[in-house]
């Protein structure tokens, strides 16, 4: 394991969020236009605290998977002003909590919280480790031309390229068929 528990935790939600946007998700269109799209990622994805379920809210929602997809393209020290940005506009105040089962964690703001705001100091927070262990280099954009998903590469080694197997094997089948029309 690369990082804490709840670090992979918060960036893992990250990366759903933010490959919810057109450009990343599977399906090619907004997947957190509506609510009932938001209600479905939340369903799979706890997030505790207050929701309201409304348009403004996914409207903040949207902002907020915007700012952490613009992470995974800085370089550290852009990171650490957008990370910071994040903290200060939410008034993060970090404390130690536990609830539904969950053994001590940091959280840094109060549960009635708007969502959107929870979601950007938990994932600056897990932000934080990354940039501190200096492991901005495992936040990636797919390598696959048309894609625009991001992940964080957990691997041993750090060599992932692909958001997705799919992606992966997408392009090797272009440069297959590449290297088979010039052979």
């Amino acid at each position: 394991m690369l990082f804490a528990p709840d670090t992979e935790e918060a960036l893992e939600f990250a990366v759903v969020l933010a490959n919810t946007d057109a450009g990343a998700s599977k399906s090619g269109t907004d997947e957190l236009a509506t609510v009932d799209h938001l209600r479905e990622l939340l369903s799979h994805n706890i997030f505790s605290g207050r929701v309201d379920y409304d348009d403004a809210e996914m409207a903040e929602v949207r902002e907020a998977r915007a700012q952490i997809r613009a992470v995974w393209t800085l370089g550290p020290d852009e990171a650490v002003e957008a990370v910071n940005r994040m903290l200060r506009e939410a008034h993060a105040l970090p404390y130690l909590t536990r609830h539904d089962g969950s053994d001590w964690h940091i959280h840094a703001t109060g549960p009635d919280a708007p969502l959107a705001e929870r979601i950007r100091v938990e994932a600056a927070l897990a932000l934080i480790d990354v940039i501190r262990m200096n492991e901005m280099g495992r936040l990636r954009v797919c390598a696959a031309d048309d894609c625009t998903g991001i992940f964080i590469d957990l691997s041993r080694n750090g060599s992932k390229r692909f958001c997705t197997v799919r992606c992966g094997n997408r392009m090797n089948m272009v440069a297959f068929r590449a290297r088979k029309a010039d052979g």
